[in-house]
């Protein structure tokens, strides 16, 4: 399944909208998918699961990769 992680890069300020990014990560579940970006040292916002239509759309982005760890 692939998730949409939404994140801020810095763990110690407050979280901002306009500084939120996101990356996409192949993985089992949300808690698989929060185990395996634990190492990059962001602050997480919210996890979604990508299916569907949204999954297509998403992926007509020039931005989408999925992350692999």
């Amino acid at each position: 399944m692939i998730f949409k992680v939404f994140y801020q890069e810095n763990v110690t300020e407050v979280p901002v909208r306009e500084k939120t990014k996101t990356l996409f990560v192949n993985g089992e579940s949300v808690r698989d998918v929060l185990s395996k970006i634990g190492k990059l040292g962001v602050n997480v916002e919210y996890v979604q699961e990508v299916k569907g239509a949204h999954l297509e759309y998403e992926q007509q982005s020039k931005d989408y990769k999925v992350l692999e760890i």
